[in-house]
């Protein structure tokens, strides 16, 4: 469901977290400490003051907004549990026509990631295809942990951008 700036600028606090409290995964809280800051001159001033909002956050939030996050066709998605988010974000990716190989290929890979820095291989699904993800999977899975910390949210803030858009019907404006 699609909403304007305007609408945005003038909900109450619940009103606006329930309208974006979805672009961070399973995190309102993103969207519910950025309310008071409104109102917000363009989409982009919205999103760069929920990303500072997520970037202001303790260390230990941040981690567990990557951690909610789900792997990449993975679990969750087999047992069509992702959100509607998330579900459309992974078909975009082509993940959920994987073959045998790529689904053994991705599970590896997503095992060998949270087994070496403790949270999911985030990236931008609707900006990859299935074969650059996991190139990036094996690419990535040799940073340091800090820098893995860090383009985790770098990635979230991508996601949370283009699901911005989609909230206010301007996905497929440049």
């Amino acid at each position: 469901m699609s909403t304007s700036l305007t609408a945005l600028n003038s909900n109450d606090r619940d009103t606006f977290t329930a309208a974006l409290g979805h672009l961070f995964e399973h995190s309102p809280w993103v969207a519910e400490e950025t309310w008071s800051r409104r109102p917000f001159a363009s989409a982009e001033a919205l999103h760069a003051a929920l990303c500072t909002t997520m970037r202001a956050a303790p260390p230990e939030r941040q981690l567990a907004l990557i951690r909610a996050h789900p792997d990449l066709a993975g679990r969750l998605a087999q047992q069509k549990k992702l959100t509607a988010e998330s579900t459309r974000e992974q078909a975009s990716a082509g993940l959920d026509q994987l073959t045998d190989a790529e689904l053994a290929a991705f599970t590896r890979q997503n095992d060998a990631y949270k087994a070496k820095f403790g949270f999911p291989f985030i990236i931008c699904a609707r900006l990859n295809a299935k074969s650059a993800i996991l190139d990036a999977m094996q690419a990535r899975s040799t940073n340091p942990p800090d820098t893995e910390f860090a383009t985790a949210l770098g990635e979230i803030e991508k996601i949370a951008r283009l699901r911005l858009l989609d909230v206010l019907g301007t996905a497929n404006q440049p």
